[in-house]
């Protein structure tokens, strides 16, 4: 199988070959904001199963003791895909960027401590007040 995830504006793109390994829904505050929705979810790939088309600008942060690289569209600025010490041979692809609805669902919901209130997830996914990483 394989999928395709762009940017707003469809300059850039990311396909990506086989099922995600994890599918995270991230309720932290840097997802938020880097979202600007109330969470973000990200389906994560091994590298190798990864092509990127189209120019990107990075942009590199560090959340906890985690650091995160996200390339994000020049002329639009979606984020589109980044990379996280936390799985360093994988990269994570903006679930809504393959604009795809029967993408396969949060297999994992993370920092439920910073997540809003009325936010609801299915019931028996599992759940981490804090990163699903450590």
């Amino acid at each position: 199988m394989e999928r395709t995830a762009t940017c707003a504006c469809g300059q850039l793109g990311v396909t990506v070959e086989g099922e995600p390994d994890l599918v995270l829904a991230c309720n932290c505050l840097d997802c938020q904001r880097r979202t600007g929705s109330v969470f973000g979810v990200a389906a994560y790939f091994p590298e190798r199963q990864v092509r990127l088309d189209g120019e990107s600008k990075r942009f590199s942060r560090t959340s906890g003791a985690l650091a995160f690289e996200t390339s994000f569209c020049p002329a639009c600025g979606t984020s589109v895909l980044w990379r996280s010490s936390a799985r360093p041979d994988q990269v994570a692809v903006a679930v809504g960027c393959f604009a795809e609805p029967s993408f396969p669902p949060p297999t994992v919901i993370a920092w439920t401590s910073e997540q809003h209130g009325w936010v609801r997830f299915p019931d028996g996914v599992a759940s981490n007040s804090k990163s699903a990483f450590g």
